[in-house]
């Protein structure tokens, strides 16, 4: 992961936008005040520094020194997030948690092993929620000019082993056959405006275009952009509103569903 985001984390940590209050809330209402939260593949603390202020403690663990180091810098205040260097292959490592959330993160990983070892740890109750943009989230508005961007500079657009692009499942439908196949979903609009500035910046909070994969081709790929997306847009202003979903999934109370 560290080759993947490569000098993303001040791009990913100032760019990349948040899930929204109303999904966070949702989060620290289901886990409860005196939870211990893991937010496993953190980044720099785009759900466990908001969550922390609504939950006892989070465990923020990332394989990423620098997401970790963005984070602690951005949570100096914060005393109940605990920054732990791991991954998904090292949950048995960690201190007990009660519930466990991931973001994006969730399609880096191998989705049955994880959901299987988190049966294991999770007490009775525990929740794993998934948050992030629906399945149905449109296509941003300057991604036709990036996209011809990337391909110019050969790092176009490529695809975590373990999403829906690569194997055609869809989480929810890993979740549905897993332990924890009783799903709950909520969705949220989050309302974003973009600048030239924010716009460029958010492409290099990507794995594929991280200023590690640029290399000294970053200053040329920021003109590049600059140059496209102010041919695309001259006004060099754009808005979003995305919809945030929250995605709860718990062992079921009864029998087993059919997948």
């Amino acid at each position: 992961m560290e080759d993947l985001f490569g000098g993303a984390a001040p791009y990913y940590a100032k760019y990349r936008s948040g899930h929204g209050d109303p999904a966070i809330e949702h989060l620290a209402m289901t886990f409860g005040a005196g939870a211990t939260a893991l937010d496993l593949g953190c980044g720099p603390g785009t759900v466990a520094i908001p969550l922390a202020r609504r939950v006892r403690e989070v465990l923020a663990v990332d394989p990423d020194a620098e997401m970790l180091a963005e984070g602690r810098r951005l949570a100096a205040r914060a005393e109940n997030i605990r920054w732990l260097r791991g991954d998904s292959t090292t949950l048995d490592r960690l201190p007990p948690f009660d519930h466990v959330v991931m973001g994006r993160s969730f399609h880096w990983m191998d989705r049955r092993a994880v959901l299987a070892e988190l049966d294991r740890l999770l007490p009775p109750g525990g929740v794993v929620a998934l948050v992030g943009p629906t399945r149905a989230g449109e296509e941003q508005p300057w991604e036709p000019a990036m996209r011809r961007v990337r391909d110019a500079f050969g790092v176009n657009t490529f695809t975590a082993s373990n999403s829906y692009q690569a194997t055609g499942e869809h989480h929810d439908d890993v979740l549905a056959r897993s332990p924890f196949s009783d799903l709950d979903r909520a969705c949220y609009e989050v309302r974003i405006g973009y600048d030239l500035e924010a716009v460029i910046g958010l492409q290099l909070s990507y794995s594929y275009t991280a200023p590690a994969r640029l290399g000294d081709r970053l200053d040329a790929f920021r003109e590049a952009a600059r140059q496209a997306l102010l041919a695309s847009c001259p006004a060099g202003r754009w808005e979003l509103v995305t919809v945030t979903e929250v995605l709860l999934a718990r062992r079921p109370s009864g029998p087993p569903r059919s997948p």
